[in-house]
């Protein structure tokens, strides 16, 4: 098995357990990271419409 196979299944194993162990905090978590992403996409909306007006 190689190292990334390796790494990706950690990685699935860690949010499994964090989305059954903690499942309010895993919400919250993806809520937070769903807000940077929106707010980031309407900064750079802005700024096209203002480089481009």
């Amino acid at each position: 098995m190689n190292a990334k196979k390796l790494v990706t299944w950690l990685v699935v194993a860690l949010v499994a357990y964090l989305l059954i162990g903690r499942p309010v905090e895993s919400a919250n978590a993806v809520h937070t990271v769903l807000d940077w992403a929106r707010q980031g996409a309407e900064a750079l909306i802005t700024f096209v419409r203002t480089v481009f007006t």
